[in-house]
């Protein structure tokens, strides 16, 4: 391969003067070649040079009076001297030849060996090198860079799935400490234990896996939806490792079933408003011929069965009008609410059910208050349903536990309503506030409806977390207002 027109700038350092005229007429004799050769007799002024990068190669003498091409080699290595590095010597050692290729030089050279062939080659293998190298820093930097910046949490393992590296995005998104990568795995985290066999069995067996979904809990037992893709790969001493991604989609899951409660609350209001119209308009005429039979009718016996009539008018009308109030969206008067003071107002409301029940309540307020937009008697009714739903949730219940926390989340106030009662099976999860559902044997499931109906109508949204057996928090989260 001819060198380039480029001109090649080599330094030699050598405190020799006649070695350097002997190593520099021996380049110069190179064909096809274009090179500007400098000398540097001193120790310091070679280091200097390398730590500018002014040369393009160096050849470098072993003996350099108080210290040795070994220290230089070292001190420039120690300074990103980038540039390759050839060491020179008067005879050959193979001790010396070790160390300088261990520290990064480039090529070892004993001078009674030199000639223009074999300085030729080593110039041009070093240069070929050279440039492959920092080709190949420069794609690893690039590649580094997506690494470290990617919004996505990225990985690499070993075959059984213990951490190797971790980009900052999934150090953040698992709560992992520095120290710790390297004491965990991959499947630590996962929630389902054979989820975690099945897929550590499909790597170890050579197969990748491509956006599965799993379900992760990191160190502060929160709980992340992710899309989840690993393949198998090799490094260059032929070792096999895992990389992969997990994908955090939690927040959009969170999106997709408040819109999909949303969507049912408006289809289930449509239904509602066509049964009230059709179901209405007959029960009026109902109510009117038994009004007109009282006056009619005067004996004991018709009477009682006209009551009845009457009663249970009124009753239906009562209903269609709690199933239309459930059912549209909550017509609310706004103003700067604290949220500390409404729920010491709700608690206060609870405190017999409580204390009746022998309900412990734990309160963990942030001491400076939080403010809302809020009507704020509808907006209690919402979380007076929480609290009444919480305590019949532990009915039953050994030692039962109510836990009422508030606190800042970003731009959102969150109250969490928390019982240890006998929790929600996960298939009732999504039906929960969907009105008219219950699980109650006297309920008409409009309670958690109408919960959703008025959080919605404050720019606010609920989530719940619930395990059979072990308990239920919902979450209410409310756009915060400045203090007063």
């Amino acid at each position: 391969m001819p060198f380039s027109k480029k001109i090649t700038r080599i330094l030699i350092v050598d405190d020799d003067e006649d070695d350097y005229y002997i190593t520099s007429d021996y380049i110069k004799e190179i064909e096809n070649s274009h090179f500007q050769i400098d000398w540097a007799n001193q120790y310091q002024a070679a280091l200097d040079y390398m730590c500018k990068g002014v040369y393009d190669i160096y050849f470098v003498d072993y003996r350099l009076g108080a210290k040795t091409g070994i220290d230089l080699l070292r001190e420039a290595i120690a300074i990103n001297c980038e540039a390759p590095i050839i060491l020179l010597t008067g005879k050959g050692n193979r001790e010396i030849d070790r160390e300088a290729m261990r520290l990064g030089a480039f090529d070892y050279l004993v001078k009674t060996d030199l000639n223009t062939e074999k300085l030729e080659r080593t110039i041009r293998y070093a240069l070929e090198r050279a440039a492959n190298i920092k080709a190949i820093r420069k794609n690893e930097q690039k590649f580094r860079n997506i690494f470290e910046q990617s919004m996505d949490a990225v990985f690499i393992t070993d075959m059984e799935l213990r951490f190797l590296e971790l980009n900052p995005a999934a150090i953040e998104m698992l709560g992992i400490k520095d120290e710790d990568i390297n004491s965990l795995a991959l499947t630590d985290f996962m929630e389902s234990d054979s989820l975690a066999t099945h897929f550590r069995i499909l790597l170890q067996s050579g197969n990748d896996i491509n956006d599965k979904e799993i379900d992760i809990k990191t160190t502060a037992q929160e709980h992340r939806s992710c899309i989840f893709s690993a393949s198998v790969e090799t490094d260059m001493e032929g070792r096999n490792y895992i990389q992969g991604i997990l994908h955090d989609i939690s927040n959009l899951k969170k999106a997709e079933w408040l819109t999909l409660q949303t969507e049912k609350l408006a289809a289930a209001g449509r239904l509602v408003r066509t049964l009230a119209h059709e179901v209405r308009n007959p029960l009026n005429n109902i109510s009117l011929s038994a009004d007109q039979l009282v006056q009619e009718m005067q004996d004991e016996e018709s009477q009682l069965y006209l009551d009845v009539i009457r009663r249970n008018s009124v009753r239906i009308s009562t209903i269609i009008t709690e199933l239309l109030n459930s059912s549209r969206p909550s017509e609310i008067d706004l103003d700067k609410t604290s949220l500390h003071e409404l729920l010491q107002e709700v608690i206060d409301q609870a405190a017999d059910s409580m204390q009746l029940k022998n309900v412990e309540l734990v309160v963990d307020f942030q001491q400076s208050p939080f403010y809302v937009l809020a009507d704020k008697s509808k907006l209690k009714i919402a979380f007076m349903n929480l609290v009444v739903n919480a305590i019949e949730a532990m009915e039953g219940t050994e030692k039962p536990r109510l836990i009422l926390r508030l606190f800042a989340e970003e731009k959102f106030v969150l109250c969490e309503v928390t019982d240890n009662g006998c929790g929600i099976p996960a298939d009732n999860l999504g039906r929960l506030f969907e009105p008219y559902y219950t699980s109650k044997r006297n309920g008409m499931g409009l309670g958690l409806a109408s919960t959703m109906n008025i959080i919605q109508s404050h720019k606010g949204y609920i989530e719940v977390d619930s395990k059979p057996g072990q308990g239920t928090s919902f979450q209410v989260h409310l756009p915060m207002e400045e203090p007063v």
